[in-house]
Parts: structure tokens; C-alpha cells; sequence
């Protein structure tokens, strides 16, 4: 039993924590590069310098991006190129203080601990409101309350991309009563964020497909804790090898993801009803919507967060 114990420690997944040092004007476009190199729950932490003589504080010169990426070769080649962007950065803003990072291993299992330092409850739209297991809030008014825990998926809700996404489905479903009984598909649902919103939002049915066994996990996890069961199912499936047709399909994914999958997502939603993609960098825009407004496609709305972007398409009848 100890040997079996211990070989259980030594396969713990190992994931790197880097720590960008860069100034405010620099930040999004490290954390875009970041976020599209394939790395983990990057987020913001602002810093702040001491108190000004008014007692009021003052946004530091420079600000703090952490993000996680798995360890191993690839790990390595991510932090590599991320060097070299910065230097690439510093030459585009020789005016600007160099960006800088540094990075340590850690095991799976200080994630959880490390996490619970930046996530607390956030309103990400008028109605839902992202809580995370660990914490209390008190519902006000009509708040659909979403509990999480992420565990290693890291999806919380943080990013732009889920919030204009979840804006969109809460637009969809709470305005359009030509559809009472609500089909969703949510591909790549990671934590289940998105397909439990929707659940909660009125849907009746919901799967949540990843092809990461172990987002689908977590995301079962969070179905339970929401108990949203009866109407959410998560699958450990490639969207191309799903069958059948929804109401509203979401994707949060990446420009490059969107559009290998993107005959997938217009085969799999009904006419009449809608497609909803994110995760997409500005300057990807217009590849992006040259890509998705044919076949029958018609981008209804682009909501727009920072450099970010979402596409909400809604698919003609059939003739």
C-alpha cells in the first residue's frame, strides 16, 4: 500500500505558474498571447503603491498577470515563445519598462489553495452570478447563482470570452419565447459554467461536451453541486462526432478551433435557431466573420470586451 501510495504522488500532474511583471499599457496584449499560447486560468492581479499623501491608492507603474500551463516540452516551447514576445514587445515600446516573468512547478494538488486567492463571487451579467463553493453570498433580487469549483479545469468565469458569452445566452433564452422547451449544446465546456448557466436560465436540456476527461469530471462535479442533473449532460466527446441538432449551441474556444469545427457547429444547429462563438482576439474578427456568415448563417450581434469578441449567428429557416 505505501509503494501504491506513493507512485499515486509521483503521477500527480505538475503544472508551471508564470508571473508576468509588465506595464498596465502592456498587460492585455501578454495575457491575449498568453491566452492563445494555450495557458491556464490567466487573470489580473493589480498592484498598487503605497498611499498617496490623500490617502488614496495609486495604480502601480507596473502590474502582475499569473497564468498555469502543464509542464513538460510543450511548457517549456510556451515559455520560450513567451520570451520572446516580450522582447518583440520591448522593441515595438522602447519607451515602456521591459516586461519581465518567472515561473516555479507546482502539483495538482496546490491548485486548489492557489486558486482560492483570486476567485470570490463576480456579477458577470444582470442576472448570473459566478460563486465559487468556498465562499458565501446572499442572492439579491432575481440572482441565478452559479457555484464552482474548478479544480485543474480553471474556468471561473473571469475571462471576457465567458462573460460576453454568457451575456448572449442570457439575451437568447430570457427574450426569444418562440422556443419553450430549449436544446443546448455547450462545446468545450470545461468547469460546465456556460451549460449550467443555461440550465438555470430555463433550458431543458443541456450537454456540455470536452474532449479533456478531466474538465468532464470537474464539470460533473459542478452539475451536482448546482443540482441541475435532471437537465445537464456532460459527455467526454469531439463535437465532430456528435449527432442530432439544438437551439443554441455555445462555443468558447479559440479562433484556430472555430473555424476546424465550424461545418460541425452549422450542422448541428437547427434553423431558426442560434450559434454563439467566443473566444476570439479582435484582429481575428474579420476571419472569423467572413468564415461563419455563410450556409444560411446570419451574425446577429458582436459584443466586444476589451480586444475580445462574441458572435451571436442565428441560422435561417429552411426554405
Amino acid at each position: 500500500m505505501p509503494e501504491k501510495e506513493a507512485r499515486k504522488e509521483r503521477e500527480k500532474e505538475k503544472w508551471i505558474e508564470i508571473v508576468v511583471s509588465a506595464p498596465p499599457q502592456l498587460i492585455e496584449a501578454l495575457s491575449n498571447f498568453m491566452t492563445e499560447a494555450g495557458a491556464k486560468g490567466v487573470f489580473q492581479e493589480d498592484t498598487f503603491d503605497e498611499a498617496s499623501p490623500n490617502d488614496l491608492d495609486v495604480p502601480a507603474e507596473r502590474e502582475e498577470l499569473k497564468a498555469y500551463i502543464a509542464s513538460g516540452s510543450a511548457g517549456e516551447k510556451k515559455i520560450a515563445a513567451l520570451g520572446k514576445y516580450m522582447e518583440s514587445l520591448s522593441e515595438i515600446f522602447p519607451d515602456l519598462e521591459k516586461p519581465s516573468f518567472k515561473s516555479r512547478l507546482i502539483e495538482e494538488a496546490d491548485w486548489g489553495e492557489q486558486w482560492k486567492q483570486y476567485f470570490k463571487p463576480l456579477r458577470l451579467t444582470k442576472n448570473i452570478v459566478i460563486k465559487p463553493t468556498w465562499e458565501r453570498y446572499t442572492p439579491q433580487h432575481r440572482d441565478i447563482v452559479v457555484e464552482i469549483d474548478p479544480g485543474m479545469a480553471f474556468g471561473t468565469g473571469q475571462h471576457p470570452s465567458t462573460r460576453m458569452c454568457l451575456e448572449a445566452i442570457e439575451d437568447i433564452l430570457l427574450k426569444d419565447r418562440s422556443i419553450r422547451k430549449w436544446r443546448v449544446l455547450d462545446v468545450g465546456t470545461g468547469t460546465g459554467i456556460l451549460g449550467i448557466s443555461c440550465a438555470k436560465l430555463g433550458a431543458e436540456s443541456v450537454v456540455g461536451a470536452d474532449i479533456d476527461p478531466k474538465a468532464v469530471e470537474i464539470a460533473r462535479k459542478n452539475v451536482l453541486i448546482n443540482g441541475v442533473e435532471d437537465r445537464v449532460r456532460i459527455v467526454n466527446r469531439d463535437v465532430r462526432k456528435m449527432k442530432g441538432t439544438f437551439d443554441l449551441i455555445v462555443a468558447n474556444l479559440t479562433a484556430e478551433t472555430l473555424l476546424k469545427i465550424k461545418s460541425h457547429l452549422f450542422s448541428l444547429t437547427d434553423p431558426g435557431r442560434y450559434l454563439v462563438i467566443s473566444g476570439i482576439i479582435e484582429q481575428n474578427g474579420r476571419t472569423i466573420e467572413e468564415a461563419f456568415s455563410v450556409e444560411n448563417m446570419s451574425l446577429q450581434k458582436t459584443i466586444r470586451e476589451k480586444e475580445w469578441l462574441c458572435c451571436v449567428y442565428k441560422k435561417g429557416d429552411k426554405v
